[in-house]
């Protein structure tokens, strides 16, 4: 397969625990989230809230589980329809509570879980040299490394008024 323009960098951490770690980093910020003032946060030309962050980081861990596992089968991903960062929803809007931080927990840790059984199931030459177009196995998990972007918008909300 030709390198593909634009691709992630990758480095000698497994890529199971890079995607596991992501997550972790992730709920770690989301518990500190209760605290949230109802002010969304500005980053770049975005805003982003607790739920926010939460929703656009499982939707890009699925949307790229879709792909791989698609392509692993030898079939064409299904195309990409998420709004993704650029919409703001009502329900990004909502209060975040204790309650919504146990189901980030169990959601994120979830599809973080199924990742890394994913990918340790791989051969070194799977992940290096995947079936179908686009990035490498390793290089699309070393990108959902950067989904921490959605939680530090958010930010660390500990001490928060």
């Amino acid at each position: 397969m030709a390198p593909v323009e634009g691709a992630p960098a990758t480095d000698d951490r497994d890529p199971a625990e890079a995607v596991t770690a992501m997550v972790d980093h992730v709920l770690a910020l989301a518990a500190t989230w209760t605290a949230w003032d109802g002010t969304p946060a500005q980053a770049d030309d975005r805003v982003h809230t607790p739920h926010k962050a939460v929703r656009r980081v499982a939707d890009h861990m699925v949307d790229h589980l879709a792909e791989l596992e698609a392509r692993l089968v030898g079939e064409r991903p299904l195309p990409d329809h998420w709004h993704a960062s650029a919409t703001t929803t009502p329900a990004d809007l909502a209060p975040f509570t204790q309650n919504d931080l146990d189901e980030a927990r169990s959601r994120l840790g979830r599809l973080a879980r199924i990742w890394a059984n994913r990918l340790s199931a791989l051969t070194e030459e799977q992940l290096d040299h995947s079936p179908g177009d686009g990035w490498t196995f390793r290089q699309l998990a070393f990108h959902l490394t950067g989904s921490t972007y959605y939680a530090d918008a958010v930010g660390d909300l500990d001490g928060a008024s």
